[in-house]
């Protein structure tokens, strides 16, 4: 299911941040998110912990030990912490009751989802020092090192011991079918007390899977003398026999100074208080069989259902095969397995005529040996999901014992299913969603990007937020003006699609150059083009910058073809220095402006510029003289509405590479 996926992403998050998550699941190919009940392929699990090994250069081992750690934390925070808590007293009985845990998620999923969960199979034995043989079953192969890390995690938070786990053996499982993975770990365990308690109990390892040890080594001499005298003083003449310090708590405990909670010791009579009739019509659903599984007893209902289990003697296996757990219909593996659920399926062959054309019948319930009679007894309930299922086997509730919670269940079912089918939906809608937001945040992010290449992001951010733009002033910056020569003669000679690609061509490759030396592009009109430096952001390099994008405009304009010639197009190039008013006008597509008399001397020194030169005014090459540029005097030229003027050619930059006023690598 998604949860596993989705622990794995909160690990990496959590611990290594979102940028390794996103770079990790990028590596693996999988997406971002995972829904909880959803089922993903195994290959999408596999493929992150082996890109998480790669990006964060740690051994699988480590990284599923930690996954494995950490998924213990990740169920107690999904809901899980109570459900994992009461499934023993000792960390024996915990691993002992993991299967039954795994059963009932098992059922529970099938219950309210279409697909199966395909869960591994623990199976644990004590050992006389103390030790623990815990033996893992598995599907999928590789992932044994995560046990470790969940079973340690669990003893440290819930029994407050540490322990150690190694692999003894690792085969193949032959009693299973599909060849599944079986590791055998050795489990060795150590109370974790505050130093001087650790000492005293460190003899004693065997204490950790039998707690009334563990209370009697902890209780001191004081408590268990004044325990002794109060239970002398009280029946020394009733009961002189001399009891033990342990007999003796329990004692005072069980006469109602609180409760003991391992000290139980039942009473059973001396014979059986239920006749047979009364025992089968209880129980509906049970069977008894022996080591050679023939069939000795059976409740009412399930020989109504199976009439073969009437004939007494008939081997089990002839109408049942055991769907879960997969072992061979054994004594042997069933007694291995006996901790686990079983869940028996009829055989559709032996079913009686009228049976053959309904879904067969699976029960489902626990096993227990029997040692005095050397038979085992199977008190199992049938497995039915809904109504509709128990109608489709011809069955009714009253063939469900009242004591069995199958009849609540089935009758719950159907509300159950509304709900988890709404808290699905709401998954979805929220994965949309999140989704949606995503894409959001990317067109705002595409929208922004648009706005800002059409007017200064300050200015972009104050018309976003509804603020008048107030126009400012500028001291100093240098402004650029390009066009096409012989433009006219062009457009009257080429068709409109020809100079549209032709001046599409020229204005990419101007643009680019705006980035490369940071100025801002003012407009362009027809065949020129207005850049200007120093504005909106005042710099003191503002000539500079425009003169170096001057020069890259002269090289770039040698990549375009004239669509008339086929020769490289020629431009001209006018560059002045001086004071601007700048300023954003219009409501409808507003434009950010430059106004002044510092623009229309920029205008001129283009227009009465020469091919291919970039023609300076006074003003200008006073800003440039010293920075390291070759420039040539023109001399007094006559400026149309500005009389005569002094003006210059700029030729290069003595310092920059043709690579590095280009911007290229």
């Amino acid at each position: 299911y998604g949860f596993i996926n989705t622990c794995l992403k909160s690990l990496v998050v959590e611990k290594y941040g979102e940028e390794t998550w996103e770079k990790l699941r990028l590596q693996a190919g999988v997406q971002d998110s995972f829904l909880t009940f959803e089922v993903y392929k195994d290959e999408i699990t596999m493929q992150l912990v082996d890109k998480a090994c790669k990006v964060l250069g740690v051994p699988a081992d480590m990284v599923l030990r930690e996954f494995g750690k950490y998924f213990f934390e990740f169920c107690k925070r999904s809901g899980y912490d109570h459900m994992l808590r009461t499934l023993g007293g000792n960390l024996y009985e915990f691993i002992e009751n993991l299967d039954a845990l795994h059963s009932y998620l098992f059922w529970f999923c099938l219950f309210f989802f279409p697909q199966e969960m395909n869960a591994p199979s623990f199976r644990v034995e004590k050992n006389e020092d103390g030790s623990m043989h815990l033996h893992y079953y598995s599907d999928r192969r590789g992932l044994c090192h995560i046990v470790p890390g969940i079973i340690g995690a669990a003893a440290l938070d819930f029994f407050n011991i540490e322990i150690s786990m190694k692999i003894v053996n690792q085969t193949e499982e032959e009693e299973r079918t599909g060849k599944k993975e079986h590791i055998v770990f050795l489990v060795t365990q150590n109370p974790v007390f505050p130093y001087k308690e650790r000492n005293e109990v460190s003899s004693s390892p065997q204490c950790l899977v039998d707690p009334e040890k563990q209370i009697e080594n902890q209780l001191n001499k004081e408590d268990l003398e004044k325990a002794k005298n109060k239970t002398g003083d009280r029946g020394n003449s009733v009961c002189p026999v001399k009891k033990s310090h342990w007999k003796t708590i329990r004692g005072i405990i069980t006469l109602g100074k609180g409760k003991l909670l391992r000290g139980f010791d039942p009473v059973y009579p001396k014979s059986l208080w239920i006749d047979t009739k009364t025992f089968c019509n209880g129980l509906p659903f049970h069977i008894v069989f022996d080591k050679e599984l023939k069939v000795k007893q059976a409740g009412v209902s399930i020989q109504k259902i199976v009439p073969g289990l009437q004939t007494m003697g008939i081997c089990l296996d002839q109408y049942f095969r055991i769907i879960h757990p997969e072992v061979p219909f054994t004594i042997s593996s069933i007694q291995k397995f006996i901790n686990s659920q079983f869940v028996f399926q009829t055989r559709r062959e032996m079913m009686p005529e009228s049976w053959k054309q309904r879904p067969m019948l699976e029960l489902r319930g626990q096993m227990m040996w029997m040692e005095p009679m050397q038979c085992m007894l199977y008190l199992c309930s049938p497995l039915l999901r809904t109504l509709h299922e128990l109608e489709e086997r011809q069955m009714h509730i009253a063939d469900i014992a009242p004591h069995d919670v199958t009849r609540d269940l089935i009758l719950l079912n159907q509300q159950r299913l509304a709900e988890m089918e709404l808290s699905n939906q709401l998954e979805r809608k929220k994965e949309e969603l999140r989704i949606l937001s995503k894409h959001l945040e990317e067109e705002k992010k595409k929208t922004e990007a648009l706005l800002y290449a059409m007017l200064p992001q300050h200015v972009a951010n104050q018309l976003k937020e509804g603020k008048r733009v107030e126009a400012g002033e500028f001291k100093e910056c240098t402004i650029l003006f390009s066009d096409v020569v012989t433009f006219t003669n062009i457009c009257a000679q080429c068709e409109p699609i020809q100079i549209v690609l032709m001046l599409n061509s020229m204005y990419l490759r101007f643009d680019r150059l705006t980035t490369v030396h940071d100025v801002y592009k003012v407009e362009t009109i027809g065949d020129a083009y207005m850049v200007v430096g120093g504005v909106p952001v005042p710099v003191p390099t503002h000539a500079e910058r425009v003169a170096n994008f001057a020069l890259g405009m002269i090289i770039a304009a040698k990549g375009v073809q004239n669509p008339v010639s086929g020769n490289p197009i020629q431009i001209r190039v006018g560059i002045h220095t001086g004071p601007v008013l700048a300023g954003v006008v219009g409501e409808k597509m507003p434009r950010y402006c430059l106004f002044g008399d510092t623009v229309n001397i920029a205008s001129r020194m283009e227009s009465h510029g020469v091919p291919s030169k970039i023609h300076l005014s006074s003003s200008a090459y006073q800003c440039l003289k010293y920075k390291n540029f070759e420039i040539t005097e023109r001399g007094e030229i006559e400026v149309k509405g500005k009389g005569k003027m002094h003006t210059y050619f700029l030729i290069r930059n003595k310092t920059a590479t043709e690579n590095e006023i280009m911007g290229r690598p």
